[in-house]
């Protein structure tokens, strides 16, 4: 039986930091599913380590479905589709990132590989993330439109027409981009479409295509890598992965206040690395602003609520004893919005989330939210789901401070860690 040899050589950096990769069909040296000494130093995962299933399940599931099998070297959907078969997902999840495979198409087959899908109350791994499609174009057994193709942004952006695809029995390189919402797709070494997500042009396109009936297609900023069963036998190799993901700086410490301003009288401190808010016996409002003021940046934190955990995270905003102007990204108990954006002493509500959202908090235990500012647009994820997208001329005209919050009341406690600031 033929041994498949691997696709991965390195030839050459670009000046961005992207590797290119070259194959060679003939070379018997190189083993399939490894990594280079290069690939390890520029932070490349296997995905797949050629004898195993690990870092891979069903979608919705611990287990793996049973169309699913490796084979001479390779991650294999049999084609069963439906219930037997079943589409698969990374055990991880990914925000920004570059993931590269090989795959072998059946005559007349059709599967694809998807980025940020989310599971949820989604039903399938397409009604959320994104579609590299791939297809034997020239075998299908019907007529195809061009957003159907091998390397189109399916239904929505079609592949470059001069695309090099091999012929069916041959082994196909494809790698996916995505960074700060700017998605490349590759094939054999060129770059067949880019397109950015959550702008107006996506909208439009999502509104006016099969999509259009799937409110959280495309919003995520972070999921899990998603493989096809669509009842095609499908091989793919050498499925490897580094995480872009560029956080910024930390603007907590983990050990004391160093950079932060208290303003009032409840009480802010480090227990285990963490940072705890939580109300005092005046039970007022309370604050930790920043001693930098920030403009456009993205901003990752986790926060667990202790009790209650009504809170927020401001920006833009200034602060004259514990009165403050700006916005805040709302961090509230289950029902109450968290994710959605508040004007203090001036509008109220700007955003507030759709019911459908509430149950994505999870109370009592860590959730991971994601801000982004830039110009006059706000946008917020919260555990990977898009929350808000407001896009307003008054915020856009503001500068100022991140503070966190405690609400008045009393009997509020709301732990943060791991607090970053990248600047735009």
């Amino acid at each position: 039986m033929k041994r498949f040899l691997p696709f991965f050589l390195m030839i050459s950096f670009l000046i961005s930091g992207t590797i290119l990769f070259s194959q060679s069909d003939d070379d018997d040296s190189v083993q399939n599913n490894t990594l280079t000494p290069e690939e390890i130093a520029a932070g490349w995962q296997l995905l797949f380590d050629g004898k195993t299933t690990n870092g891979w399940r069903g979608f919705k599931t611990d287990k793996l479905p049973q169309g699913w099998k490796v084979e001479d070297d390779c991650f294999v959907t049999l084609g069963r589709g439906g219930d037997l078969g079943g589409d698969v997902i990374s055990d991880e999840q990914y925000e920004d990132f570059e993931l590269s495979l090989e795959w072998k198409m059946s005559k007349g087959g059709n599967s694809g590989i998807f980025f940020h899908v989310l599971e949820g109350d989604y039903p399938t791994i397409y009604a959320t993330g994104p579609e590299y499609q791939l297809l034997d174009d020239v075998g299908f057994p019907t007529k195809v439109e061009e957003w159907q193709k091998t390397g189109a942004n399916y239904a929505m952006h079609i592949a470059s027409k001069n695309k090099k695809l091999k012929p069916v029995g041959e082994f196909n390189t494809s790698r996916i981009k995505v960074k700060d919402g700017h998605v490349e797709h590759w094939l054999n070494g060129e770059k067949i479409v880019e397109y950015d997500l959550w702008t107006d042009d996506w909208k439009n396109r999502v509104k006016n295509c099969k999509w259009k009936d799937y409110p959280g297609y495309g919003l995520a900023i972070k999921g899990h890598i998603g493989l096809q069963d669509h009842g095609s036998k499908v091989m793919f190799r050498n499925i490897k992965i580094r995480d872009l993901t560029d956080k910024g700086n930390p603007i907590f410490n983990g050990k004391d206040l160093t950079g932060w301003n208290i303003h009032g009288t409840e009480k802010w401190y480090v227990e285990n690395g963490e940072l705890v808010c939580e109300s005092g016996p005046d039970k007022k409002y309370g604050y930790l602003a920043t001693d930098k003021e920030y403009k456009d940046f993205i901003m990752h934190l986790f926060f667990l609520q202790e009790a209650d955990g009504n809170s927020g995270v401001f920006f833009r905003s200034s602060l004259d004893g514990t009165k403050i102007s700006g916005w805040q990204v709302e961090v509230a108990p289950e029902g109450h919005d968290t994710g959605g954006i508040y004007e203090s002493y001036g509008r109220g509500w700007l955003r507030q989330i759709p019911d459908e959202k509430e149950n994505i908090l999870k109370p009592g235990e860590w959730n991971e939210m994601v801000i982004l500012v830039k110009g006059n647009r706000v946008m917020t994820w919260l555990n990977g789901e898009m929350m808000s997208d407001l896009t307003d001329q008054k915020i856009g005209e503001a500068n100022g401070v991140i503070a966190l919050q405690i609400h008045s009341g009393g009997g509020i406690k709301v732990r943060w860690k791991d607090l970053y600031v990248r600047e735009l």
